[in-house]
């Protein structure tokens, strides 16, 4: 993975370009938002006041997705982002999978945000749980991501991107595999000074602004599930299975600083 770094680099620009005309597509989320207060939820049901179910668009051309309201699902305490083949509402330029995509209606300024979450082992995948905003929020694009490449679900990878300049990715060796159950990830951002990620309630990463700005705008908490499309390099290829993929998320939970 470090040696195709600067590979990851565009990919991961790419995918968040894509996220950004997607969140100014068809029944996106309107862009002015309240900035959010501390909440958990425990995804016993679909709160539709704190969050937005993506339908019928897609996140751009490394996502080989389109996104329906009806593959974010909850049963037993829990949430569940599907990954098949069913067609997609609208089209969906064409994609030939479809799966699930949550985010907030609000914004979120520095603080604590925190998911137990369950990742999905396929080659050519992305199970996330991160933050963002951009110029559909009338602000420049901010994002703090964790990933897990369902190529190697013993990592995590690590990223923040400032007014669109990313680059800041690293690879974190988790000792277990997070497609195998649930664990709680996190990252901490502090206003002017450090984000820090942690794994089970430890500190695994954490950066201070020596390798660029730090991200200081009000983020949307999203969480999605995707196989990619062009960045084999980064991913690995993509086969789908022959049956339904599924991340799980027990739960979120944000506290404002």
């Amino acid at each position: 993975m470090l040696i195709t770094r600067s590979r990851a680099r565009r990919a991961l620009t790419a995918a968040a370009l894509g996220i950004a005309a997607a969140l100014t597509g068809p029944g996106a989320v309107p862009a002015q938002a309240a900035i959010g207060p501390s909440f958990t939820d425990n995804f016993n049901g679909f709160d539709t006041g704190r969050w937005y179910k993506a339908d019928g668009y897609s996140n751009g051309s490394m996502f080989n997705v389109g996104w329906r309201a009806d593959h974010v699902t909850f049963g037993g305490g829990a949430m569940s982002l599907n990954l098949d083949t069913q067609t997609c509402p609208g089209g969906c330029a064409g994609k030939p999978y479809a799966s699930g995509e949550y985010r907030t209606t609000d914004l979120y300024s520095y603080g604590r945000f925190e998911a137990r979450l369950k990742a999905v082992k396929n080659p050519g995948t992305v199970t996330s749980f991160f933050t963002y905003t951009g110029p559909s929020d009338g602000q420049p694009w901010d994002e703090i991501d964790v990933e897990i490449l369902g190529k190697n679900t013993t990592q995590m990878q690590v990223n923040y991107f400032t007014n669109g300049v990313g680059g800041h990715e690293r690879l974190i060796n988790l000792g277990f595999d997070a497609a195998a159950g649930y664990h709680d990830y996190a990252f901490e951002w502090w206003n002017g000074g450090t984000i820090n990620w942690f794994v089970d309630g430890r500190l695994v990463h954490q950066e201070n602004g020596s390798r660029g700005p730090l991200p200081t705008h009000p983020q949307r908490i999203m969480m999605n599930l995707w196989p990619g499309i062009g960045v084999d390099s980064w991913l690995q290829p993509f086969t789908y299975p022959g049956r339904r993929l599924t991340a799980g998320y027990d739960w979120v939970k944000y506290t404002r600083y």
